[in-house]
């Protein structure tokens, strides 16, 4: 499927596919569009128990994290478990009770837990990622890009423990007090495509459906990312679509695509030019003199041009695109293909929901 045509048939808010080894960009949408991460922030927290914890290490459930709602592996206040079994209940059955009694475990508390992964994320080069806690629940000032994702998910793979434990289906669980506690990934292509090494997933009502995974093909490796779909099934079919996509570009049968899609929010910003370097695509910061175009909720069905933009002599939008009034040339390309999205080529850069 050809750039524009698949850019349609993305309706994750944002997406990535690149290559494991290298970290080379083969595919995105909206690589650094800032969004909810849902429960893939728990692969971070397991990265920080690999770091700083023994798998054999055994911690009493604290009151607090028993109560942590919605998503529970049912452990009790009281109960004896180790790193390990929480581990397999926080990525398996994507637990917060499980991911809140980690971080007390690791820090003293979860304030205290949630410093050292923001000071991992910076310390991978993660600009765009912010937490503010240990499990994933919606709050003010959390965020993650894709990218940001598919990187946490390509060091995570570093730890052979955290590799086996996202790749497992089912297990029980044993605590140290006594009881067993049955675990099913919620990861479902692990049922189906033999291909994945493993992933995780992630759902709130704000993030929508979220999952980074990873797939191997021979010698070659991809890492996924997806934020935003807007079904479960959705998230599995363009999962599996990506990671065929990711290495066909590997292959040299396709070229690698990059573009941006307006977002389903209420506002939208468009900044930044993009560029191709030799690592592949990213964001060249300032260097485009592109200013800032925000968009209005009731203007949600257009975008504004770059130029349009720059022209710009107040913060109103004063002249929109429409598909069926305007007559640039600009507009024209999205017209005649009639799509939602647009590949970032040439002289079209921005258009219009078709």
């Amino acid at each position: 499927m050809q750039g524009n045509s698949y850019a349609a048939d993305v309706r994750s808010r944002a997406a990535v596919v690149l290559e494991e080894t290298t970290g080379r960009l083969l595919y995105a949408k909206n690589p650094n569009l800032r969004l909810q991460p849902a429960s893939t922030t728990k692969l971070m927290t397991a990265i920080i128990v690999m770091e700083n914890a023994k798998l054999a290490n055994v911690t009493t459930i604290s009151r607090n994290a028993s109560l942590t709602s919605p998503t529970r592996s049912g452990f009790r206040e009281g109960d004896k478990v180790t790193a390990e079994t929480l581990l397999y209940a926080a990525l398996m059955r994507s637990a917060n009770d499980a991911a809140v009694a980690l971080a007390e475990m690791v820090a003293g508390s979860e304030e205290r837990f949630v410093e050292l992964m923001n000071r991992k994320a910076v310390s991978l080069g993660l600009r765009d990622t912010r937490f503010i806690n240990s499990n994933g629940l919606p709050g003010p000032n959390q965020y993650i890009t894709a990218y940001d994702l598919s990187m946490i998910m390509r060091h995570a793979l570093r730890y052979p423990k955290l590799k086996e434990i996202i790749g497992t289906r089912m297990t029980e669980v044993s605590k140290e007090n006594g009881g067993d506690v049955f675990l099913r990934n919620t990861n479902r292509l692990l049922w189906s495509d033999e291909e994945l090494v493993g992933g995780k997933t992630g759902y709130t009502r704000e993030a929508r459906h979220c999952f980074v995974c990873a797939a191997e093909r021979g010698d070659n490796m991809v890492v996924v990312a997806l934020l935003g779909a807007p079904s479960r099934w959705s998230l599995w079919k363009e999962t599996e679509s990506m990671i065929d996509r990711g290495f066909k570009i590997m292959a040299n049968s396709e070229e690698p695509v990059l573009y941006f899609a307006k977002a389903d929010y209420d506002t939208a910003v468009v900044s930044h030019a993009v560029y191709k370097n030799s690592h592949g695509f990213g964001t060249a910061k300032n260097k485009s003199g592109v200013k800032k175009a925000k968009f209005r909720k009731k203007d949600s069905k257009n975008m504004l041009s770059a130029k349009l933009a720059k022209k710009a002599k107040s913060k109103k939008i004063v002249q929109m695109l429409s598909k069926k009034k305007c007559k640039t040339r600009l507009c024209a390309k999205v017209r005649n293909k009639g799509a939602r999205t647009y590949k970032i080529a040439g002289n079209c850069r921005y258009g219009t929901k078709g």
